[in-house]
């Protein structure tokens, strides 16, 4: 089972990373506006695993980047993170009323304000991520800059996205769904575990292995989503159970079956801690975070 120390370091990792948004988002105070904020803030500060934002600091913590530094690139991936949701959650897109365990942004305030909510928190990741704050290298700002968009645009989760919705009722292979989700949800975790090396302006061979790291983990992160959403309650998911069936979506479970989906699951763990062998142990919360994505839900 996933060790005390890890989920002590999330619950850590999460308040902080709680701070950071908290003095970032903008507070309403009145203004005319003052309903787009507080969709921003309703969807951003709320409780969720946090695994991305985790990553990226402890990517960070290989490096010695300032914790500082960090937590704001792991706010910018948590505000990316939080977009995508609430856009995913709209009647147009998956149509889902309930997330991380309450109403979804678009049915507690209306669609066209989280529609604002969605596309202001996108614009604002990047505006954090330029900061001198961030960094005082300009250079690594941009390299940032660059690889988040990478990562969230049409060569990624947006990408990613449209392939999701166009495969609703369609028959897609297993190399169909791998690519999928390396695009959905691979490559935003590919841009948290590189962050790190990023800011701490790592060689390339390092930023190869947490790459191939974020990969695997990525793909077991997904493979586990699909078993949880057929063996887990609404309750126990904080979002609607039975999703995938509801829509008719090619997933690992609908490909493999429930056995075979979890022996691939594993396989995939084994190969993300694999790919770690090149650092110490301070890559151990790395580790354990990939047996935690395979483990949570028990």
């Amino acid at each position: 089972m996933v060790s005390y120390d890890l989920l002590a370091e999330l619950s850590t990792a999460s308040a902080d990373l709680g701070e950071t948004l908290d003095s970032i988002l903008p507070r309403p105070n009145g203004q005319i506006e003052q309903r787009l904020f507080q969709a921003m803030r309703y969807s951003t500060l709320g409780e969720g695993k946090r695994l991305r934002p985790f990553l990226v600091l402890s990517s960070a913590g290989l490096f010695r980047v300032s914790r500082q530094c960090a937590l704001r690139v792991a706010a910018a991936v948590e505000m990316v993170h939080s977009y995508s949701l609430i856009h995913d959650d709209l009647p147009a897109m998956d149509d889902d009323d309930l997330r991380r365990g309450k109403p979804s942004c678009h049915k507690q305030f209306d669609e066209a304000t989280a529609i604002l909510a969605g596309d202001a928190l996108l614009t604002q990741a990047f505006e954090v991520l330029a900061d001198e704050s961030t960094h005082p290298d300009p250079r690594v700002c941009t390299d940032l800059v660059r690889a988040l968009a990478r990562a969230a645009g049409p060569y990624g989760m947006v990408g990613g996205q449209m392939i999701d919705l166009a495969g609703e009722g369609q028959s897609l292979d297993q190399a169909q769904v791998t690519h999928l989700h390396l695009l959905k949800t691979g490559r935003m975790f590919a841009f948290a575990c590189e962050a790190g090396a990023i800011l701490g302006k790592a060689p390339k061979s390092m930023r190869m292995s947490l790459r191939s790291y974020a990969h695997d983990m990525g793909l077991a992160f997904q493979i586990k989503d699909d078993l949880l959403d057929v063996e887990s309650s609404s309750a126990e998911l904080g979002k609607t159970a039975g999703k995938d069936i509801d829509q008719d979506k090619s997933t690992y479970v609908k490909l493999l079956g429930l056995e075979q989906a979890r022996e691939q699951a594993r396989m995939l763990c084994d190969q993300a801690i694999n790919h770690l062998n090149c650092f110490d142990g301070e890559a151990e919360p790395l580790r354990e975070v990939a047996r935690f994505v395979i483990e949570r839900g028990r």
